[in-house]
């Protein structure tokens, strides 16, 4: 079928490799490369610069990928409202969404069941993937949607703020500073820090405040995952600054205490992203919908971080069967690409 040839070649030119997109389709190098020269054949002319790695389109292959995203796009949505029409104006179809574990975690899980009780012959998929890695999905339309914190502007993607996260000071039951109704920020000046690696959007905004505040911490160890931070937080003279959901299962359990700052002007924005020019099919729509029912009722277009880097927030994994919709197991290096059924 051209589609499926069409499908394939927008997989390769997404992977800038034959080979990743063969095992993504189940098939041989041989045939996703033969399927491509069948295309390029068809058309006469090249559409993939071979001489190059990784693999990069020619001029006709950018112009053919483009048109053919839309297409393969325009087809998901009429499949997804013949199923309704099959399912008796039930809503079917998939929804794909990418999202940073913590985020994700912590307000996608609940979306997702919701979703599915109001509509259970819908399916959604969440992968958990790095900051980077969850706008390279969206771009390459591996997912529908995209959630993260502290994005960048880009004229390829569409920001749709949804939430800000109250920063908060996270301390072990026994620290000073956990009996305090609140703590000024200027008191954690020469205190014992833990904090995220300096390479992170949240550190930037972390240190922007502390600078403007004159505020000089004393950082112990740097860490570009949110669990490892707060394991770093559970011995008595630990304490970092950490988005306040992140923090609610140690909170219950006691093993952390969250003490709200002041002046409480740091925030965690949250936002969703779209492909600009994206035509979400009816399920995926109907999600979006879902999102910004629930998004705050007021939240400003979140601050650009000083560098270009989104906010690195990596947690651990969701538990083996924690969730039926998610779920890669772990992830070290983070893949290029995500799979379908196994996400970190």
């Amino acid at each position: 079928m051209q589609l499926e040839s069409i499908r394939i070649f927008c997989d390769v030119i997404r992977c800038a490799s034959f080979s990743v997109a063969a095992r993504e389709n189940g098939l041989s190098q041989s045939s996703v490369s033969q399927t491509v020269s069948g295309l390029e054949s068809r058309l006469g002319l090249r559409l993939i610069d071979r001489s190059r790695r990784p693999l990069v389109p020619t001029e006709a292959g950018r112009l053919y990928y483009e048109g053919c995203r839309e297409l393969i796009d325009r087809y998901q949505q009429v499949e997804d409202q013949v199923r309704a029409l099959a399912d008796q104006g039930e809503m079917a179809g998939r929804v794909r969404i990418a999202a940073i574990y913590s985020a994700g975690l912590h307000h996608l899980n609940q979306f997702s069941r919701e979703f599915k009780t109001a509509h259970p012959k819908a399916e959604v998929r969440i992968d958990y993937l790095h900051p980077s890695e969850v706008v390279e999905a969206v771009l390459g339309d591996q997912v529908d949607l995209g959630l993260i914190s502290c994005p960048s502007r880009s004229p390829e993607f569409e920001t749709i703020p949804w939430r800000e996260e109250e920063m908060v000071l996270a301390v072990h039951p026994d620290h000073p500073f956990a009996s305090r109704e609140a703590v000024e920020l200027r008191e954690l000046q020469d205190q014992p820090f833990v904090h995220f690696s300096p390479d992170l959007a949240i550190r930037r905004v972390i240190d922007r405040e502390l600078r403007r505040l004159n505020v000089q911490v004393k950082v112990v160890s740097e860490f570009d995952n949110i669990e490892i931070i707060k394991r770093a937080c559970e011995v008595p003279d630990g304490l970092a600054i950490l988005p306040l959901p992140s923090l609610e299962r140690e909170v219950k359990f006691g093993t952390l205490k969250a003490v709200p700052l002041k002046p409480a002007t740091l925030k965690r924005p949250l936002a969703i992203l779209l492909r600009k020019n994206r035509d979400l099919g009816l399920a995926a729509l109907e999600f979006l919908k879902l999102l910004k029912a629930h998004a705050d009722p007021y939240v400003p277009a979140p601050p650009i971080p000083d560098e270009s880097a989104a906010d690195s927030d990596r947690t651990e994994p969701p538990p083996a069967g924690s969730n039926e919709e998610a779920t890669r197991l772990s992830r070290t290096p983070p893949p290029r690409v995500a799979t379908a059924t196994v996400t970190s």
